[in-house]
């Protein structure tokens, strides 16, 4: 019997020892002292918007942002204002030359941010009638066109602003500086006939129909007139110009964007003179005689300025010209011997005084009387100007 008790008090020891051990295995683990928290660090500072936010936005035509031309002067315009007032900048290049892609590139600079998209060129005329009513909050500035859906009904929005410029005046000077300064045997050598090129050269025929009465030549001037039909630094180009200088002509106003460069690499090998177009070309070629220039910069600047003022002229179309300085030679920079500062400044006031009539594209339609497609500059009203239009 006390064998017996024995046993059950052994037997009750092991069992409360199990029960404490069981108990002890589901008590939760003691926890550690929490640290003192340390002191949060400065949030660091936001990225700056300019990683990928653009306010300001270019889309290129056919040319390339660096073309001496047309889009390169466009691009001085944002560039130097967005510099100015601290505003993000970029400019989108289309894949090709089609409304598709330019309504690509515009969407990419509207996922981009833009509040300003500026588009150089007649080509963007469809694809702005169709972004101006898909981003209605976007502003548009479109040079040299307006928009239209492929009928030419213009319908310009509220958040477009469309630039024309007055080539004819800037042709003008050109032709009439050339002349006085005393050559005579000339050529103009256009992209394609478009309206602003057409203008440019129209004026270059006056002017230097109006230098040779104002200096009494008994010979006229002669012109050689051409469209090469691109705007394209190419061997073709180049050895049309050639061809021309070997025959004589003098100086070369090449109205074509890149097509330029091959009229310059030309009067390099020959030793003759060039005419650049839209902005100052004399930093290209010292062929550049000077150069019949659009002033891009400041009218886009100028626009981009009322914009950030509150007053963007949606909505409207201008034809800026001499009497707000939307035209002019870069005398600075002009490789004249002749033709001074002076020369250019009366016939530049004369211009300005509307002192000299000056025919755009549309008024030599309307003076030949001729349907548009048949009219050449050939049909300019001159005296003192052969012009001989080659095709």
């Amino acid at each position: 019997m006390k064998l017996w008790r024995r046993l059950a008090v052994v037997v009750l020891v092991f069992l409360m020892i199990f029960a404490f051990s069981a108990c002890a295995k589901n008590e939760p683990a003691p926890q550690e002292e929490p640290e003192t928290p340390e002191t949060p660090e400065e949030p660091e500072t936001p990225e700056e918007p300019a990683a990928n936010v653009f306010e300001l936005a270019l889309i290129t035509d056919v040319g390339t942002i660096d073309d001496k031309s047309f889009n390169q002067g466009a691009w001085e315009g944002v560039e130097a204002y967005a510099k100015e007032n601290n505003i993000t900048y970029k400019y989108y290049q289309p894949a090709e030359q089609s409304d598709t892609a330019y309504l690509d590139s515009i969407a990419l600079a509207v996922k981009a941010g833009a509040k300003v998209i500026v588009c150089p060129g007649f080509l963007f005329e469809v694809p702005i009638h169709t972004a101006q009513t898909m981003y209605p909050d976007v502003k548009f500035v479109i040079l040299d066109g307006a928009p239209h859906a492929g009928d030419y009904n213009i319908e310009i929005a509220d958040n477009t602003y469309s630039i024309f410029y007055a080539e004819e005046e800037a042709g003008f000077l050109a032709g009439y500086s050339i002349v006085k300064e005393g050559y005579t045997k000339l050529g103009f050598m256009g992209g394609m006939a478009v309206p602003a090129v057409v203008r440019f050269g129209y004026g270059f025929v006056q002017g230097a129909e109006y230098a040779a009465h104002e200096i009494g030549l008994t010979d006229p001037v002669q012109v050689k007139y051409t469209y090469v039909g691109n705007f394209n630094a190419t061997p073709e180009n180049q050895a049309k110009a050639s061809s021309w200088y070997n025959e004589g002509t003098e100086v070369i106003f090449a109205c074509g964007g890149a097509v330029g460069n091959s009229v310059m690499k030309a009067a390099e090998a020959a030793g003759t003179k060039v005419i650049g177009v839209d902005v100052d070309q004399s930093a290209e070629s010292e062929t550049v005689i000077t150069s019949s220039m659009k002033n891009l910069s400041k009218s886009v600047y100028d626009a981009l300025a009322a914009y950030y003022a509150g007053n963007f002229p949606g909505g409207t179309s201008v034809s800026l010209d001499a009497t707000v300085e939307g035209v002019q030679l870069p005398m600075e920079n002009s490789r004249f011997e002749n033709f001074t500062q002076a020369d250019y400044d009366a016939i530049y006031a004369k211009i300005v005084a509307k002192e000299i009539e000056i025919m755009n594209d549309s008024d030599v339609v309307e003076d030949a009387g001729k349907p548009a497609e048949e009219v050449t500059a050939a049909d300019i009203p001159v005296s003192k100007v052969e012009v001989e239009v080659i095709n």
